[in-house]
């Protein structure tokens, strides 16, 4: 799962620059955190459940937003509230649909289907014939990932997994008017807040006092410094030495990213097609957003 702090970016314009290999590096140590962030979670579904972890995360994340940003409250318009309760809206329900989703199938595969919506929209954003091309290619990987059917996987993680991609696409178009209306990260902070009112209920109803456990309060905190915490610090670095266009194609190695954590953390294990497969996705979203930055 990619962070939230900046995945609208594809479709923000910034002008562009020279990008430094200390800029990549920021952008891959943040995209490791985040994917690793996820995989440490699913090792907390067995005592606080799927829904109390992203509970947990959330909560936590906003916590630490809100006391670093301290967004101003005052001063806004009706609309303005309109606009940044969707995006935690949006925020939260990305968030409660992927964690549901790799409680189900393995996290490489479940961010490979995710990334499907951010992907959909920028070639619905796009003028350029290519797009499509690379949205097919995306189809072909994922159609190769569930061995041409989705018998192969949970079809309720596959579900969630594609609800998870139609809330991050709802959540970039939101992200980019909050950005207009709020200084700074305060529309994030504040739409994180919005997200842990939404989510603390769900968690607490599922699994009660088990959130209260030390291990599990503590194993909460840390999954939420490693998947917003560190990488909102990492990539608002990295956008200082990197044009956005860069950034982007960098972010579309989410999937393989996962599914190395995946590998690693929980030990799901994928085959050479799917490896393959997952390629493809990675391939096919970095050539759209690189297709859409040069169609700006």
């Amino acid at each position: 799962m990619t962070t939230t702090a900046t995945r609208s970016l594809p479709l923000v314009r910034h002008p562009a620059g020279r990008g430094s290999l200390a800029g990549v590096g920021l952008v891959l140590a943040g995209s490791v955190s985040v994917q690793f962030g996820s995989a440490c979670a699913a090792l907390l579904f067995p005592r606080a459940g799927a829904l109390g972890t992203v509970a947990l995360r959330i909560a936590f994340a906003a916590m630490l937003l809100l006391t670093v940003t301290r967004p101003r409250l005052r001063g806004h318009a009706r609309t303005d509230w309109a606009v940044v309760t969707g995006f935690g809206l949006a925020l939260g329900g990305m968030n409660l649909l992927f964690y549901q989703s790799i409680a189900r199938i393995p996290l490489g595969a479940a961010v490979t289907l995710e990334v499907l919506g951010p992907l959909l929209l920028s070639v619905l954003l796009s003028r350029r014939a290519a797009s499509f091309l690379w949205a097919g290619l995306a189809l072909a990987g994922v159609c190769l990932l569930s061995g041409g059917d989705f018998g192969s996987l949970d079809a309720g993680g596959v579900a969630f997994a594609l609800g998870a991609g139609a809330m991050w696409a709802a959540y970039i178009l939101l992200n980019a008017r909050a950005g207009a209306r709020f200084p700074r990260l305060d529309g994030l902070a504040i739409a994180m807040g919005v997200a842990a009112l939404v989510s603390l209920p769900l968690g607490i109803g599922a699994s009660g006092a088990a959130l209260l456990a030390p291990g599990v309060l503590g194993l909460g905190l840390a999954i939420a410094v490693l998947s917003s915490g560190v990488p909102y610090t990492l990539e608002l670095l990295a956008l200082r030495r990197l044009p956005a266009a860069t950034f982007a194609v960098l972010m579309s190695l989410a999937p393989a990213l996962a599914a190395t954590a995946g590998w690693l953390v929980l030990g799901q294990g994928l085959s050479a097609a799917q490896c393959g497969a997952i390629g493809m996705v990675v391939v096919a979203s970095a050539g759209a957003v690189r297709g859409q930055g040069r169609g700006h």
